[in-house]
């Protein structure tokens, strides 16, 4: 697993802090966090990959392909900025010469799955048929999950694009009904285990925090040391 796609299901469900905590459960290796498209925040105001760096660790290198000032869609933000898109082959291309000096790479798409990159239609997926990487799914607890993540995952399927898992981004601290149903269909909805549930709020953990507590949120698999359906 030298490179690694995290996606999700939707936008603001927790994908930088499934991140973070990937990245700061391999603490020890060497990772990159690789944000191709960072949208909605101005020059110099830190962006997700700097986020990540933040709560993981100093062994993560945080890179930035490009920034577009409004919080649109990538593809749409390009344009109305004036600014050249993001092409999934500079992604691959950027990702595959961070694997020569890291051991893991963490790239962090925008939106969803299938978020348009460019005016030609290229989303995340483009990309990581490219890289030849493994998806990761992050995605929310309550209901309507069932629906998008098996949407997510069946778009994966259909362009030949292998699904590592999928990862609650923010789980409540008292998760209603539907959060605790959906903790045993998940897997079953995505045709991929679930490997991990990352608790609501661990973004504002203090980073030490958060790097101690990083791999009792993850499966193995990514990591971590938690047993998970």
């Amino acid at each position: 697993m030298t490179i690694l796609v995290v996606t999700g299901t939707g936008t603001e469900i927790g994908k930088t802090i499934v991140t973070a905590a990937v990245a700061a459960a391999h603490r020890g290796l060497r990772v990159a966090v690789l944000k191709p498209a960072q949208t909605g925040l101005a020059p110099g105001e830190p962006g997700d990959a700097a986020e990540v760096a933040r709560l993981a660790g100093a062994h993560v290198t945080a890179v930035e392909l490009a920034r577009f000032p409004e919080p649109l869609a990538p593809g749409t933000a390009a344009r109305r900025a004036g600014l050249a898109p993001v092409r999934p082959y500079e992604i691959a291309e950027a990702a595959q010469k961070l694997t020569t000096e890291h051991d893991l790479v963490l790239v962090e798409g925008a939106g969803g799955l299938l978020v348009r990159y460019d005016e030609e239609g290229a989303t995340l997926a483009d990309a990581a048929r490219l890289m030849e990487a493994p998806v990761l799914v992050v995605a929310p607890s309550g209901l309507g999950t069932l629906n998008a993540t098996a949407l997510t995952t069946e778009a994966l399927r259909a362009r030949g694009l292998s699904c590592t898992g999928v990862v609650v981004g923010s789980m409540p601290a008292d998760p209603d009904l539907a959060s605790r149903c959906n903790i045993d269909d998940l897997p079953v909805a995505a045709g991929a285990p679930l490997l991990g549930a990352v608790p609501a709020g661990a973004g504002a953990l203090e980073p030490a925090d958060f790097r101690a507590r990083a791999r009792s949120w993850l499966a193995p698999e990514l990591g971590g040391d938690r047993s998970v359906g």
